[in-house]
């Protein structure tokens, strides 16, 4: 008998094939500083991870593909107050990957 029930490993049905997870350095005007913030923070995928008073932001993206991420980059340069927003890394896994259970010696295991 052929066993056709979804392993919890599995993607949701509907699920992007890929995912992308990019690095990004946002420069912007130390006074707009806190608006881009929270401007890049109301993005969906986007998380700021630090931020400097001369108004230097490190952002992350994941998105399903590399067209959604420029798109999200595209609208980071767009945003009043910033000077530039560099990729600095991308990355794309098949999302079995990215469900892939992950073993460490120090723990039962990490998803």
């Amino acid at each position: 008998m052929l066993d056709t029930s979804v392993c919890e490993h599995d993607p949701p049905p509907g699920a992007p094939d890929e995912w992308h997870i990019a690095g990004v350095v946002v420069h912007s005007n130390p006074e707009h500083c806190d608006r881009v913030r929270q401007s890049i923070e109301l993005m969906a995928g986007a998380e700021v991870h630090a931020v400097n008073e001369a108004g230097k932001l490190v952002v992350t993206l994941e998105a399903p593909s590399s067209r959604a991420i420029s798109a999200h980059l595209e609208h980071m340069q767009r945003l009043q107050g910033v000077l530039a927003a560099t990729l600095v890394y991308q990355h794309c896994e098949d999302m079995a990957s990215m469900l892939e259970e992950v073993g460490d010696e120090h723990s039962s295991g990490l998803h």
